[in-house]
């Protein structure tokens, strides 16, 4: 099953209006309203977000990717401490993840030493935490579908003689 239009416009660009989403879709505006506001209140959408480029604006917060090894927990399993994990003021993001850790977990802070802290002091001492790997994001190519500083036309490499 994949994804309503309706849904997929939104990804791609949340500020249509329902007028605009209705004409592409080919949709009345009540329609559009009617799904809209089923989805906020049923949890399918739950909020609408701008993609910023933090160089442009003059972010100078620390991202990092912080791989988490658990022990699962009996009765329910990766879920309980990935929740709690994902209600710090620091998390932006916690997926559960396939491959070599369980936890995938993004955090912002204001320099290293935060999101340091963060890691030694909150994340690593919970119980259930077995280990923990933290990369820092040093620049950012593409995020949500949007490319980060690409320049006009192609780029073509210099030919020298």
């Amino acid at each position: 099953m994949s994804i309503d239009p309706l849904l997929q416009l939104l990804r791609q660009q949340a500020r249509y209006s329902h007028q605009e989403l209705a004409e592409v879709l080919s949709l009345s505006e009540e329609e559009v309203r009617s799904r809209l506001a089923e989805w906020e209140k049923n949890g399918t959408i739950l909020g609408y977000q701008a993609v910023i480029n933090p160089e442009a604006a003059g972010d100078v917060d620390v991202s990092a990717f912080i791989e988490v090894k658990v022990t699962p927990e009996r009765g329910g399993g990766f879920d309980r401490l990935a929740m709690r994990i994902a209600r710090f003021d620091q998390v932006v993001s916690c997926y559960l993840a396939s491959g070599g850790y369980d936890l995938m977990v993004v955090v912002e802070g204001s320099d290293l030493r935060e999101v340091a802290r963060f890691v030694s002091e909150k994340l690593s001492t919970m119980d259930g935490v077995i280990s923990t790997a933290t990369h820092f994001r040093l620049k950012t190519y593409k995020e949500n579908g949007f490319i980060f500083g690409e320049s006009e036309g192609p780029q073509r490499l210099a030919v020298s003689p």
